[in-house]
C-alpha cells in the first residue's frame, strides 16, 4: 500500500472558526479586528510563520494522490515556503479589510512572548518542489485578498 504523510503549515481560509479551541491566528485576529475589539500580539511582532492559504494545501493533496512512483511514500511540508512576521501579517489584514470596507484603527498591544513559542517558522517545501511539481499559488497576500470577503461575510452575521 502506497501512502502520503503531509505536514501543514498554518494553513488559513474559509470556514476557519475564529473561536474554537484550535483557532488559527488569521481568523481569530480578522474577527477582532472586525469587531473593532483590541487586538493583542504575543512578543514584539517579529515572530513570524509561513502561512499556507488552503488552496495551495488543496493543490499538494491533489498532487499527492496522483502522484507517479517516485513521489509516493513520502512525507511532504505543505506550506508556501515564505514567511511573515505578525507585525506584517497585522498590516496585510488592515489593508485587506479596509479594501473591503472595513476600517480598524486602533494599534496593535504587545504582550509578553507565550513560553515555549518558537521564534521563526519557515518551511522547507523544496521536495514537494523537486518530486510533485508544488508551485504555490497564492502568497500570503494573494490568500488574503481571496478570503477576507467570505471573512466579512462569515463574521458579521
Amino acid at each position: 500500500m502506497n501512502a502520503t504523510g503531509e505536514r501543514y503549515f498554518n494553513v488559513f481560509g474559509k470556514r476557519q472558526d475564529p473561536d474554537g479551541v484550535y483557532a488559527a491566528v488569521i481568523p481569530k485576529w480578522t474577527a477582532a479586528m472586525i469587531e473593532n475589539q483590541d487586538f493583542y500580539i504575543n512578543g514584539d511582532g517579529e515572530t513570524s510563520r509561513d502561512f499556507c492559504f488552503v488552496e495551495n494545501a488543496v493543490q499538494v493533496n491533489i498532487l499527492a494522490a496522483t502522484a507517479a512512483d517516485e513521489g509516493k511514500n513520502q512525507v511532504y511540508n505543505v506550506a508556501l515556503g515564505d514567511r511573515a512576521s505578525l507585525n506584517t501579517l497585522f498590516d496585510i489584514l488592515k489593508i485587506a479589510l479596509k479594501t473591503n470596507g472595513v476600517n480598524y484603527d486602533k494599534a496593535s498591544i504587545y504582550q509578553d512572548f507565550r513560553t515555549g513559542d518558537v521564534r521563526h517558522s519557515q518551511a522547507d517545501i523544496s521536495k514537494v518542489k523537486n518530486l510533485l511539481g508544488f508551485d504555490p499559488e497564492f502568497k500570503i497576500q494573494q490568500g488574503i485578498d481571496k478570503v477576507m470577503p467570505w471573512y466579512i461575510e462569515f463574521l458579521t452575521k
